[in-house]
């Protein structure tokens, strides 16, 4: 007798499917966690991504960012001349008491000996000490202190705006590496989609030479085409691993982790305006403001050189203390007597001094320095007229671009009617195959121009920018 109501095994039913739905769903969320872990792919990699890397962590960032601090920090330094000077002295030492008189010439090696002459020559010594403090500063200088502070402000604009050209290279060189990249994968993919046209027409050529519609050279020639693409593969792939390592320099780590590149709107049809006719302002550019500021750097030492065959006036304080073991007659005290001091003095005063044959060496100086002025004024107005001339180019690059780029979809469909109607001639009979192959040559050309095309222009508008002296226009647009 079954002892089971059909109620109970109905429970018993339901919480076995219960349970095999809770395993099933712990099964399937853990398949779907490792499939997605499986399945996380790189991280895909933007212009933006590659130019901030660079501008932050390339190493010559780093180098001239340290050339800015330490020229803060020389205007730091060029201000304690501002401040007073104060010396501390104290001195212990055991020495004899002979003295002689007669006069010594200035020299470092002989000690100096103070007190009266007491005509004796042995070698009893006794302890002597000194102690003091000597403060000294000059009220006045005749601007020289300005200057060289002048100098070393100078000196940090001119770091500041070497900074900002080393970030206006560095990331220009970066988004250009990025656009090599592109169009080195653009063109590769023209390559890849040129062998297999090449393929299909193999394929084509052979049929008909193996039933005798066609001779067994048609298929030759057919085959050193496809050859020929596929050499023109294997150089689009060199050049895509090249441009890789070039945009690894600029973000080193990008590479090992296998990212991918997104071209976002760069091949998105022909690039917008961008404001290319704007008038060109050479001194927006940090190559100018640096230019300047060695400039201004110069005319401030200059002016130093200038306030230097003056007399330097010296505001002087001093307070000092001698002990010594010896007295007046030059009897020896016994015991410690000298090692404190035990008479002082004091004195303040003006010090004025004059170096008068410094004239001819400052004149040597200001002549030199001089010369470097009109030095750094001329490489201003080289500099103007460089960045004239780039912009100049730069603006006719990108209007031949645009121009290049408004033609290519033209003659990628022009190629593509030549060689539909020359395969047809060519199958009729009434046609070479040398008409065939040079029609399929035109369009493997004309696509890999088209593909190429606006990322020329987009490249021309980065030089562009680059030459105004700011990228963040182009990047801003490629963002968008």
């Amino acid at each position: 007798m079954n002892r089971h109501t059909p109620a109970s095994q109905f429970n018993r039913m339901r919480i076995l499917v219960s349970c095999l739905l809770l395993m099933s769903g712990a099964v399937g969320t853990g398949i779907q966690g490792a499939f997605a872990q499986e399945s996380a792919s790189p991280p895909t990699l933007t212009i933006t991504d590659v130019v901030q890397s660079a501008v932050r962590d390339y190493p010559l960032i780093h180098v001239t960012q340290e050339e800015l601090n330490a020229s803060a920090a020389g205007i730091q330094l060029a201000r304690t001349a501002y401040l007073p000077r104060i010396d501390g002295l104290a001195q212990f030492n055991r020495a004899t008491r002979n003295n002689v008189f007669g006069a010594l010439f200035p020299q470092s090696t002989i000690p100096s000996m103070t007190g009266p002459v007491i005509g004796s020559n042995n070698g009893g010594s006794v302890w002597g000490s000194a102690t003091g403090l000597l403060v000294n500063w000059q009220p006045f200088d005749f601007g020289v202190r300005h200057a060289n502070v002048q100098a070393s402000l100078a000196a940090r604009d001119e770091a500041a705006a070497a900074l900002q050209r080393s970030q206006l290279d560095v990331g220009a060189a970066a988004a250009d590496a990025f656009l090599t990249l592109i169009a080195a994968q653009q063109t590769e993919k023209s390559a890849a989609a040129a062998v297999d046209s090449w393929d299909v027409l193999l394929r084509s050529i052979h049929a008909l030479a193996s039933n005798q519609l066609r001779p067994g050279a048609d298929e030759s020639r057919i085959e050193a085409e496809r050859a020929l693409a596929g050499t023109q593969l294997a150089y689009a792939k060199q050049a895509v691993e090249a441009s890789r390592a070039t945009l690894a320099k600029f973000m080193p780590h990008a590479d090992e982790s296998g990212a991918a590149f997104d071209p976002v709107h760069l091949l998105d049809g022909t690039p917008p305006a961008m404001d290319e006719d704007a008038p060109f302002q050479s001194n927006q550019h940090p190559l100018m403001a640096e230019q300047k500021a060695a400039t201004a750097q110069s005319s401030a030492q200059l002016h130093a050189l200038e306030r230097s065959w003056v007399p330097q006036f010296s505001v002087e304080g001093a307070a000092f203390a001698r002990g010594t073991g010896a007295e007046n007659d030059g009897q020896r005290l016994t015991g410690a007597n000298g090692l404190a001091p035990t008479v002082g003095n004091y004195a303040v005063g003006v010090n004025v001094t004059f170096a008068f044959m410094d004239f001819a060496s400052i004149h040597a100086r200001e002549a030199t320095q001089a010369a470097t002025v009109r030095a750094n004024r001329s490489n201003e107005q080289l500099a103007d007229r460089n960045l004239q001339e780039q912009f100049a180019k730069a603006k006719a690059t990108v209007r031949a671009a645009r121009e290049v780029a408004a033609s290519t979809p033209v003659e990628v469909k022009a190629a593509h009617t030549a060689f539909d109607q020359a395969k047809a001639r060519y199958q009729a009979g009434l046609a070479p195959i040398d008409d065939l192959a040079q029609a399929e040559r035109l369009v493997v050309q004309a696509e890999m121009d088209d593909s190429v095309a606006r990322l020329s222009v987009w490249r021309a508008l980065l030089q562009l920018d680059a030459s105004r002296g700011d990228i963040q226009p182009f990047v801003q647009t490629v963002s968008k």
